[in-house]
């Protein structure tokens, strides 16, 4: 059989080397390559064109999100498996909607690793059991029309929310993402719309509910 070639996509360097170990120690998985930044990996994909990319959510450049939609249109045939902290259904939901193969959490065993990299080479979609039942009910509430299933946000709008919510101003957060004011409150605009919370209180208590701040944030 063909090895696996994957590329490592994280910012945190320990991070890299464990999971580097942990996958060659892997029969039929070959790590070619480790980036720690959206761009750089958008950049060595198109060199090395490997069967599958491990990626974290939270890097510069291009997070996570954004690399994996960009990464998916481009190259189709590279399997994206998000490796994440982050458990809240909206970017594992958002994850999925861009491309994305599987979603991992950093704490799952080794084995649950090995057993998502074979799933997702057999072409099956992959999630961690502890997401699986939250996202499933989400997408079924999606099919039937349920006007209770929470809108989809887009990876962007996901950024602004969650800086808004931690308290930063309109021009730290336009200098944070490398956007224009006028931009970011374009989407901050667009958020609260979709969302239908119109006071920054409320984001703050979505942002909590839905996980993407913690309340020591």
């Amino acid at each position: 059989m063909t090895a696996l070639r994957v590329i490592l996509a994280d910012d945190h360097t320990l991070v890299r080397a464990g999971l580097r170990k942990l996958l060659e120690a892997l029969p039929d998985v070959e790590v070619v390559g480790e980036v720690d930044d959206g761009l750089a990996l958008l950049a060595l994909v198109a060199q090395l064109q490997p069967d599958l990319v491990l990626m974290d959510i939270a890097m510069p450049g291009l997070n996570g999100l954004q690399a994996t939609a960009q990464l998916t249109k481009a190259w189709p045939a590279t399997r994206v498996v998000i490796l994440s902290m982050h458990q809240n259904e909206e970017y594992v939901r958002e994850a999925l909607r861009h491309g994305a193969r599987g979603y991992l959490l950093k704490d799952a065993a080794p084995q649950e690793l090995q057993a998502a990299l074979a799933a997702v080479q057999r072409g099956e979609t992959w999630l961690s059991p502890a997401l699986s039942k939250g996202v499933l009910s989400d997408y079924v509430q999606r099919l039937r029309g349920d006007a209770s299933a929470p809108p989809a946000l887009t990876p962007r709008q996901i950024e602004v929310l969650q800086k808004v919510a931690q308290g930063h101003s309109t021009k730290e957060i336009a200098r944070m993402l490398g956007l224009s004011v006028k931009t970011v409150d374009t989407h901050r605009s667009q958020v609260m719309k979709q969302l239908d919370i119109h006071e920054v209180t409320g984001l703050v208590r979505y942002a909590l509910r839905t996980g993407l701040i913690s309340a020591e944030t």
